[in-house]
């Protein structure tokens, strides 16, 4: 019996019916108390007595309450009276798409925006952990403001349905959302759905690709003239392409859709964020995606004329050819030459993000670099031209490698491994990797890749999907990290660089090893700092400076002859293991010339960006830390290997604080004591990373803080009280900001730890809040959150941001945006509550970009700051050379 107007739940006034389900009866109502008309969904009488589902409808209604997006239906209230419980919505006026598209097919330009649209919606649900499991054209509402989407959560099963139960669904009586049978409405479920499997997100993408179909051609994409043909169809049949009944939708989209139907979860579309790429790329008119399939046959018909004509080019191109090389051949010689970057823009080559890489047929060079506008791009440059083009959507890349046919792109971006054709076109999602360290990809489309640091190396598909280890990280040698793997031409074995960041040149202990797909053993080709690849038959790899060949036997896995030097200097990336150097197979070889790092200049300006002095001389500094009385500096240098060191502002005396290079030993990252009286700093001792601290006059011996292991450990501030150490450490993988007592039993204990990468965390001068860095939105941005906590969370930074820094009076952070651009926010504390002001840059500058280690700090005022200043960045261009082996005859 449904309820009669006039009546009441709680301060809701119901007004009329406006609908029903099977899992709810919805009625318009009023809010009594904001005078606003709401919809109210209560639980239809056959299902009001059932304790689970009353428990499943509270529980996925707090769920639901978290997503907030425009275009998902806003969920504004629980509750239960007399026995009846209900949800409170938001009351939209308008029409479902299923009634849209009764009245015909839809316009491709509207189809698009309303896909896009639903796409995002589900985008959000996803992120938060929901799947609709029951998308559906009745479920989508359209409305001026556009689509929304409906009733998330509800369909969610108790418990899967066997997948024997197909067999009898054909004659069963019961509706498809009675108690026992599979949840849904049957033609837009997913194939794992109807054979009882659990559905996840890939789930929703197969339902919204038929809600797609739908849409563009006015048809069902499965139908059946029973539930069990219709079965059979959903598993096995293919739906007519989208061109065929419609021939004039654009042929993207019918690809698009045809995606997110594969009848494999693992083939389709892996997220809502991809999906929605893909149909803003269509919307822009990327590549011939509004151009009609009967277009594009015309277009085919006339290029076959053209390849008949082209054919007899070729013919006589070949004939030429061979008269011109029955002659005598010349001597091949090495050409050497530079590429500078476009315009207005600037390479990236270290830290994050950057690199470069040649695609391997040799004839394009993708790089990273600054865009006029600030953003940090991927760049396709082909080596014939003077011109480079940005790809869109690639923001803040790093780390590129090619496809083996030179077609697409890999990369590193917002704690994801990405593709995107060179060519241009929206950038997939390939998964996790919170911080990559390089990847290689090989011809049977696996990807093998770094996902972060202090992991072994793992391997994921081309077209996206789950991932899986392939290496054991080796902890009786010390390794700590394996990172930028290279396939070998059978695309079964591959190159590695395995040990620990910040090890020694003069005696390296990192190794290159040879690993497989197809076992866990390894084998060792020889000891070196950085990476290294295979070329033209030749090991190419670094010692010291100096690029090194040797020639290399791909099929026995053996050095074969003596290394000769092709390049000098050739500059190395330190802290990440990497040489800055590119080979293709065919003798084209780029790298970038230089010692590592040596050119950076600690310098200070103030805050105009103008330079008021700076410490003589020049040296790979990092990590700057300025005392809390402002008249000493920290820094940490390589002296054969990495060690902290302080210089008096006032005398000009520099003093080294650790020792560590005599023993193996990397000590990094110092922080000060809030009275200056002692430093606390990473050592990396037999490749475990442990905590120590030390008077900051270096008059005193070290104290262990938190004993080595092989998980990467920085401190990063100490709390104003001096109780406390901040540090980010090493989590499965997974980067996240711990706190440590530093009395008592001294128990470290996460403050922040999660899925996203979350680093540098930093202490408000009264010690009630922390700025920090997390990728959760995609890209590094600064947040802060109270302290010790719960509360909420404020985002600092509208884009790119990391290292942040308080001015002491708590009234400003500082940090460094993802343009080089030294940023000032205005904050306001006030009891629980916080507020961001302003955000305005202060100046631009090329600091070195270490991110997790730092690269600059400020005083305690927020007038002066002193940079690791990368002085030769800017105008720094890549060597190419053409042709390289024929340094092998001489």
């Amino acid at each position: 019996m449904g309820l009669p107007a006039g009546s009441r739940l709680g301060p809701f006034e119901i007004l009329a019916p406006a609908g029903a389900g099977g899992m709810g009866e919805v009625y318009r109502a009023r809010d009594t108390r904001l005078d606003r008309t709401v919809a109210i969904k209560v639980l239809p009488a056959h299902l009001a007595g059932n304790p689970e589902r009353q428990q499943r409808l509270e529980r996925e209604a707090r769920a639901v309450s978290s997503l907030n997006h425009p275009h998902i239906c806003a969920l504004y209230d629980i509750g239960h009276q007399d026995g009846i419980h209900y949800l409170v919505m938001e009351y939209l006026e308008g029409e479902t798409l299923a009634q849209r598209i009764g009245k015909g097919t839809l316009p491709t330009e509207q189809l698009l925006r309303w896909a896009i649209e639903i796409a995002g919606a589900l985008e959000k649900a996803h992120r938060m952990g929901l799947v609709h499991r029951d998308l559906k054209p009745g479920n989508i509402m359209l409305t001026k403001e556009g689509a929304k989407l409906l009733d998330f959560g509800l369909a969610k099963p108790t418990v899967a349905a066997p997948a024997a139960e197909l067999t009898t669904m054909a004659t069963t009586s019961k509706p498809l959302t009675a108690e026992g049978t599979i949840v849904g409405t049957f033609q837009y479920m997913a194939p794992e759905q109807l054979e009882g499997k659990e559905a996840d997100a890939r789930s929703d993408i197969f339902s919204f690709g038929a809600v797609l179909y739908e849409m563009a051609t006015g048809r069902k994409a499965f139908e059946g003239k029973s539930q069990a043909s219709l079965i059979a169809a959903i598993l096995a049949a293919e739906p007519p392409p989208i061109t065929k009944l419609q021939p004039m939708a654009p042929p993207a989209l019918s690809r698009v859709v045809k995606t997110c139907l594969a009848k494999d979860p693992d083939e389709r579309w892996q997220t809502a964020h991809d999906l929605k790429l893909q149909l803003e790329w269509i919307a822009e008119g990327g590549s011939l995606a509004g151009v009609p399939a009967s277009v594009v046959a015309r277009r085919k018909n006339r290029e076959r004329i053209f390849g008949v004509v082209a054919l007899a080019a070729m013919v006589a191109a070949v004939l030429l050819g061979v008269l011109y090389f029955q002659r005598a051949p010349s001597e091949a010689r090495a050409i050497r030459a530079y590429i500078k970057p476009a315009a207005n823009s600037s390479f990236l080559f270290t830290g994050q993000p950057s690199g470069f890489a040649l695609s391997p047929d040799g004839r394009r060079l993708a790089y990273v670099a600054s865009a006029p506008d600030g953003r940090t791009l991927l760049w396709i440059r082909p080596i014939d031209s003077l011109q480079a083009q940005p790809l869109a959507g690639t923001e803040d890349v790093s780390y590129p490698f090619w496809s083996p046919d030179s077609r697409f792109i890999g990369f590193f971006a917002g704690g994801k491994l990405k593709k995107i054709e060179a060519s241009g076109g929206p950038p997939l999602t390939l998964c996790d990797a919170p911080l990559g360290r390089g990847g290689t990809w090989n011809r049977e489309g696996v990807i093998l890749f770094a996902p972060t640091v202090n992991t072994p190396l793992h391997r994921v598909s081309a077209s996206g999907g789950a991932t899986t280890p392939v290496t054991t990280l080796d902890l009786s040698k010390n390794e700590t990290t394996q990172r930028w793997p290279y396939f070998l031409p059978d695309g079964r074995h591959f190159l590695y660089v395995a040990g620990t960041p910040f090890a020694p040149k003069e005696n390296p202990t990192n190794a290159i090893l040879v690993g497989s797909l197809d076992s866990k053993e390894s084998k060792l080709l020889l000891y070196t700092h950085s990476n290294a690849i295979y070329a033209s038959g030749h090991l190419l790899f670094l010692r010291q400076n100096t690029l090194m060949a040797q020639p290399f036997d791909p099929r026995h896995l053996e050095l074969t002859g003596d290394a000769f030097p092709i390049a000098d200097p050739v500059q190395e990336d330190e802290s990440t293991i990497r040489s800055i150097f590119s080979a293709s197979q065919d003798g084209l070889l780029a790298y970038l010339e230089g010692t590592s790092g040596g050119d950076r200049q600690l310098i200070w300006v103030d805050r105009s960006g103008k330079k008021l002095g700076e410490m003589p001389g020049t040296g790979s500094y990092f990590a700057p830390r300025i005392s809390p009385d402002g008249k000493r500096l920290t820094f940490t240098l390589p002296s054969s290997g990495f060690d902290v060191w302080s210089y008096d502002l006032a005398r000009g005396v520099k003093t080294r604080l650790t020792f560590g290079s005599a023993s193996a030993q990397a000590n990094q990252n110092a922080v000060w004591s809030p009275d200056g009286r002692w430093i606390a700093y990473t050592s990396i001792r037999g490749g475990k990373f442990g905590l120590y601290q030390k008077p900051s006059d270096g008059s005193g011996s070290e104290e262990v803080l938190l004993e080595g292991i092989y998980q990467s450990r920085f401190p990063s501030d100490w709390s104003p009280d001096g109780k406390l150490l901040a540090y980010q450490g090493a989590r499965q993988g997974i980067l996240s900001i711990w706190m440590l007592p530093l009395s008592g039993e001294r128990k470290p204990y996460p403050f922040l730890s999660s899925q996203f990468t979350e680093i540098l965390p930093a202490f408000s001068p009264d010690g009630k809040w922390v700025a920090y860095c997390s990728n959760e939105s995609g890209e590094l941005k600064v947040y802060v959150v109270p302290f010790p906590g719960p509360g909420g969370k404020w985002q600092v930074s509208p884009g790119g941001g990391y290292t942040p820094r308080w001015r002491r009076d708590g009234k400003e952070i500082f940090y460094l945006s993802s343009d080089n651009k030294v940023m000032a926010a205005e904050v306001k504390a006030s009891g629980t509550s916080f507020e961001v002001g302003a955000v305005q840059p202060l100046f631009e500058t090329r600091p070195s970009r270490t991110v997790i280690n730092g690269s600059y700090d400020v005083t305690a005022d927020g007038q002066r700051f002193v940079i690791a200043y990368e002085a030769g960045q800017p105008t720094a261009a890549i060597t190419l050379v053409v042709n390289w082996p024929a340094e092998v005859k001489k």
